[in-house]
């Protein structure tokens, strides 16, 4: 899997996760959303990655991850944009919209 990153979205990321170390999960949050096919990604911060997490390509220095079992909600190919008003993201692949206000929610010990 790979994400590029645009130089604001670069930028955002870098700024939310500051001095301290971690990775950006990219999530896919079925939570309230009734079934397990219908969700809504999403980007955590978190300390490391676990075992269960796969490595995102990206021609960044920050580290992208995912779940192995969510991974398959997402393409191959992704390309991650930042709003330059507000800490909302956009995701979207050559097929689709994953979202355009996609947060990142700080999860970090």
């Amino acid at each position: 899997m790979n994400i590029q990153l645009t130089q604001q979205a670069e930028l955002k990321l870098k700024h939310k996760l500051g001095d301290k170390p971690g990775a950006i999960r990219l999530i896919y949050d079925t939570e309230g959303c009734g079934c397990a096919v219908n969700g809504v990604p999403g980007l955590r911060i978190v300390d490391e990655p676990t075992p269960d997490d796969l490595a995102v390509e990206t021609e960044s220095p920050v580290t992208f991850i995912v779940n192995r079992k969510q991974a398959v909600f997402f393409e191959e190919k992704m390309k991650l944009d930042a709003d330059p008003a507000a800490y909302a993201f956009r995701l979207d692949s050559s097929g689709q919209h994953y979202g355009t206000n996609i947060q990142v929610v700080d999860t970090r010990a």
